[in-house]
């Protein structure tokens, strides 16, 4: 069986002047790192292997930290740029989370965009849960009619966080904020839950791609920001395995603690586990000698 694909794309230039992230930068950052995922051996990767042209695309963000732990505006319309380039009509993107005020205060503004890429919460008008309860596994909620109804395909565009209760926040718990109580799924480091709420169907089915948004990483004391634990790592990890991306940043997560003289999440006792469980149950790779991890610096 062939390895799981991870690129991870570093640039020293992404931060501007201003101290946020040069959106040209950033761009360059994508069209790279979705090159080398899909191994194409050109500067500009084609649409095919990850959308059909009719696709409908929920580019799943985090901003429940706020603006200094959050997906940067940047960032996410980075990321819809590069997807309206290759051949998806901007009405058919959206950048979305659990809440219209989450968004704003991170910088987004819901309002803008009308015409072209939207950005919007789950408690927008219009918008809201699913009234049918989806029972899967150990799991029961109500999902997001953004991703069951809105979207055809899903992004996990996710902050890589240290967790005070699950270890490791990325990929794949960003969809903790599709559903209506992600507080019922944080007993036992989070997991299975982590690894069951991605398998229901209506993730499971939609998502095609993982990007880490590893600018800035909060490798202790997360989720929530605190300067002197965050590091300004200033890449993006990607992949089409949900599993391995998320690997590859606790390792990354791992690293830096190291750097810090902390000790590993196994040994406070708060290792992501959900990763091995999501492994077992065929959703991606969590062993990293079944991983190729490529790694590349963008001016």
């Amino acid at each position: 069986m062939a390895k799981a694909r991870v690129v991870v794309v570093t640039s020293a230039s992404v931060w501007a002047a201003s101290g946020e992230p040069d959106p040209a930068v950033v761009a360059r950052m994508f069209a790279r790192g979705l090159a080398l995922l899909e191994d194409s051996g050109s500067p500009a990767p084609a649409l095919g292997p990850l959308f059909r042209p009719d696709d409908r695309v929920g580019i799943k963000v985090n901003t429940i930290g706020g603006r200094a732990i959050s997906t940067r505006p940047q960032v996410a319309m980075a990321l819809a740029g590069w997807l309206a380039r290759n051949g998806l009509p901007e009405k058919n993107l959206f950048i979305w989370d659990r809440t219209t005020r989450e968004l704003r205060e991170a910088g987004y503004d819901p309002a803008a965009g009308r015409s072209g890429v939207r950005v919007f919460g789950t408690d927008a008008d219009g918008v809201g849960y699913g009234t049918d309860l989806i029972s899967h596994l150990g799991i029961g909620s109500l999902f997001s009619k953004i991703q069951t109804e809105f979207a055809t395909a899903s992004i996990s565009l996710a902050i890589l966080k240290d967790h005070g209760l699950a270890g490791v926040t990325a990929g794949m718990k960003n969809y903790f904020g599709a559903i209506h109580n992600p507080n019922k799924y944080h007993e036992s480091h989070c997991n299975p839950f982590v690894a069951e709420v991605f398998d229901a169907p209506p993730i499971k089915s939609r998502h095609r791609l993982t990007v880490l948004d590893a600018l800035v990483v909060q490798f202790h004391k997360g989720p929530s920001y605190h300067a002197r634990w965050a590091n300004k790592f200033g890449g993006f990890i990607f992949s089409r395995d949900p599993v391995a991306a998320d690997t590859v940043g606790w390792t990354l997560i791992e690293r830096l603690r190291a750097s810090a003289g902390l000790p590993t999440l196994r040994d406070e006792g708060r290792a992501p586990d959900y990763l091995a469980t999501a492994e077992k149950m065929g959703l991606g790779r969590a062993d990293p000698a079944a991983i190729e991890t490529v790694e590349e610096t963008v001016t």
